[in-house]
């Protein structure tokens, strides 16, 4: 398995897939990578060799923010939603859904674990 940014990526998959494992990576951005190096997104990623898999570290490294970098980031935004007491950081706080998705059914993924509500007395 090549490592890149600290990420093991698939040996089988095609390298235009197996970049998008990477945090920060999506398709659109794993295509423009392959694009601006001459890589083949067709190739498989063991096939790679030292001096790509090198090339392609640096790369990313240096033009975009990924991994630890990213998720540090997006959690102090998160950390400054809540601390100016906006709206989006109080739903942030609560653990309820941030984006208006709707909350009178659906939203447990956000609010963990299933409580049961007791049912009405006849």
């Amino acid at each position: 398995m090549p490592r890149i940014v600290g990420v093991d990526i698939p040996n089988k998959k095609r390298l235009e897939i197996s970049l998008t494992y990477i945090y920060g990576v999506g398709l659109k951005r794993s295509q423009e990578i392959l694009r601006f190096l001459n890589l083949s997104p067709d190739m498989r990623s063991e096939e790679l060799t030292e001096a790509q898999s090198a090339q392609l570290t640096s790369h990313i490294q240096s033009t975009y923010v990924v991994e630890g970098d990213l998720r540090r980031e997006v959690q102090g935004n998160i950390k400054r939603l809540i601390s100016i007491n906006c709206y989006r950081g109080l739903r942030h706080k609560i653990g309820l859904p941030v984006r208006g998705q709707r909350t009178r059914t659906n939203a447990r993924t956000r609010k963990g674990k299933r409580k049961t509500v007791a049912g009405k007395k006849k």
